[in-house]
């Protein structure tokens, strides 16, 4: 599959014209300055897209009509996973449905009836409990991207380079399960976001990252590997899986 974030360039809404101001460019307008420009001398030094690359950026763009379309349309599901269209330059990967649905699932039993579960740079979980729209459960999102906050109150502002600058009303040890999701494979970025859920948790910790933390994992919050393998809705490089501490269902 092609990798659309190498062009990630192309996808920018803005470009600078002659007198260096600023305007935007619609998909369109990039697709045919690309598509559409001429080869001559001062060309030989740039870099031509292929027919293939050109064809999957087209279909990209459709894509992104489409799903503002949708956002427009009357049945419109704000808590759909999609919904916020992930940002690469903030490393989001969103989960696939079938795997959204079983972490999400997983959370409910594990937070047990009235429980209360949050959700660490984890956003395509928390809408998909918003879907399930339990009563028998309370849920929040901890999350650095302030499109987000669409989701109100449940929403909390949250940088795991200040793991611990979270709100007075954010309880230690209030909520029965963190599920987490750390934005970079980095031991750095994986401390930091364990001090964050350490303070969170009553005891229950979900964690979800790539395979070459496992022993990170484990030495910062003493989680082992599951068996379930989680997907994303596009393709990664790297092999995600789950780690937990208690006795799920994953296995």
């Amino acid at each position: 599959m092609l990798d659309l974030t190498y062009y990630s360039f192309l996808l920018e809404p803005f470009a600078v014209d002659m007198n260096k101001k600023l305007f935007r460019l619609s998909p369109e307008m990039k697709l045919s300055q690309i598509c559409g420009r001429k080869m001559d001398d001062d060309d030989d030094d740039i870099p031509q897209l292929s027919s293939h690359t050109l064809a999957a950026l087209q279909e990209f763009y459709l894509e992104q009509q489409e799903r503002e379309g949708m956002k427009t349309s009357q049945g419109f599901n704000q808590y759909s996973i999609g919904s916020i269209e992930e940002d690469w330059q903030l490393s989001q990967f969103w989960y696939s449905d079938e795997t959204a649905s079983c972490l999400a699932k997983e959370a409910v039993v594990a937070a047990g009836e009235g429980g209360r579960i949050a959700c660490v740079s984890a956003p395509s979980v928390y809408q998909k409990l918003k879907e399930l729209d339990g009563k028998d459960f309370s849920v929040c999102i901890l999350e650095y991207d302030r499109r987000f906050s669409v989701y109100g109150e449940e929403f909390i502002f949250y940088d795991y380079n200040q793991p611990l600058n979270l709100p007075e009303n954010l309880l230690p040890h209030s909520f029965d399960i963190v599920i987490a999701d750390p934005p970079y494979l980095s031991e750095e970025c994986l401390q930091k976001t364990a001090e964050t859920i350490k303070y969170l948790t009553k005891e229950k910790i979900l964690l979800c990252t790539g395979a070459v933390m496992e022993e990170q994992a484990a030495k910062h919050l003493g989680v082992k590997m599951c068996r379930f393998i989680p997907k994303h809705s596009r393709n990664l490089a790297n092999e995600f899986r789950c780690y937990v501490n208690y006795a799920s269902g994953l296995d």
